[in-house]
């Protein structure tokens, strides 16, 4: 899926936006969706059972501001690349190990939040149905959150350290490969 799909793909707006199945299947088959909700799961599980619970929150919840901009039309520069960034400065967070207070894991994953948002709530206008098409994305969104944290969940070992540490640097790859337009 991730050498499948690029940030074209994911963000056209060509694509028929229709009811909760079309919110549904967009963040599954979109690798941009894939790499910074399963990022952010991952991420809150390294940092513990209080970033677990809080990341996975802010993200659909930030997202959501992020989205209402974009419907309401109030520009946000480079989208596009935020997005891409956000799979690179994540996933480095995650191949880092690194463990900041809290409110500063809190407020990235917003930042990033408002990108992924804003992409979306482009689109939504054109949505035949966008409540429907809104709860099929964040139900997606929070269960690519749930697999990051099942995942990262294996840190509690130090061999499943390695293995966490090591997707946080593909998915940083990933993203790296989304800002030079190799996907």
């Amino acid at each position: 899926m991730v050498a499948g799909a690029t940030n074209a793909q994911a963000h056209s707006g060509a694509e028929a936006v229709g009811g909760f199945v079309s919110g549904f299947t967009h963040p599954l088959l979109g690798a941009d969706h894939i790499v910074a909700m399963v990022a952010v799961g991952l991420w809150g599980a390294f940092l513990g059972r209080k970033a677990a619970w809080l990341l996975p929150v802010v993200f659909p919840t930030v997202m959501a501001f992020g989205g209402a901009l974009g419907v309401f039309g109030i520009p946000v520069p480079a989208i596009e690349t935020g997005i891409a960034v956000s799979g690179i400065v994540l996933g480095s967070m995650v191949l880092l190990a690194s463990k900041p207070p809290l409110w500063v894991a809190a407020s990235l994953v917003g930042i990033f939040a408002i990108f992924h948002g804003h992409a979306h709530g482009t689109e939504l206008p054109e949505s035949a149905s966008p409540l429907t098409y809104s709860m099929g994305f964040v139900i997606a969104t929070g269960l690519l959150h749930l697999a990051g944290i099942g995942l990262g969940e294996i840190s509690r070992w130090p061999w499943g350290t390695v293995v966490v540490r090591a997707g946080g640097g593909v998915i940083a790859c990933v993203g790296l490969g989304f800002l030079l337009h190799v996907f």
